[in-house]
């Protein structure tokens, strides 16, 4: 018998109508937080990640049914939530009509502005050595670092094999620690 409110349960109850709404919300309850903290790592700004996250969950409601349940239902999550992101992200420098380099320029000098922004915190510094890596990276250093995800799930997220993952996981961090040191 499957443990109340499983992944399997509330999938379950989705697919039903009389649940259907109700098995929904105990999803989004269920992984709110967690992929508020993902985007939020990504994208930065508060209001931009509540818009992302509220996007990730609306093509959720829309694609839930034909979940195919071939991957874990926080993998299948993630990977919308990465996905969500990388499409604000792409936006947001078409629409600035800005280089990448600009944007996550932008988006340390956000962090910056934050009026909790302290540099001599080492979780603000680490924010700030976060948005010099390059896009794949910083995904990679949030799902392992933040996430603790393993690169078995990271590699079915980011449909990307465990080799390059563990590279490139290996290369932020190497990027993060000189920026730690040198700033």
């Amino acid at each position: 018998m499957a443990v109340p409110n499983s992944d399997a349960e509330l999938l379950v109850q989705f697919k039903d109508p009389a649940t259907k709404e109700r098995a929904y919300t105990a999803i989004i309850k269920k992984y709110q937080e967690k992929l508020y903290w993902h985007i939020r790592r990504m994208v930065v700004d508060h209001e931009d990640t509540n818009d992302v996250l509220q996007n990730m969950f609306i093509r959720v409601w829309n694609g839930l049914e034909n979940f195919r349940e071939d991957a874990q239902l926080y993998t299948w999550l993630y990977r919308i939530a990465t996905n969500e992101s990388l499409t604000f992200l792409d936006q947001l420098k078409r629409r600035a009509s800005v280089s990448l380099s600009e944007v996550e320029s932008g988006l340390s000098n956000k962090i910056k502005a934050d009026s909790n922004f302290d540099a001599n915190k080492l979780e603000w510094k680490l924010q700030l050595a976060m948005q010099q890596l390059p896009e794949k990276q910083r995904i990679v250093f949030n799902l392992r670092y933040y996430d603790e995800m393993p690169y078995e799930e990271m590699s079915r997220v980011l449909d990307t094999s465990e080799g390059a993952l563990k590279a490139s996981y290996h290369h932020a961090v190497k990027k993060i620690e000189d920026f730690m040191l040198n700033h």
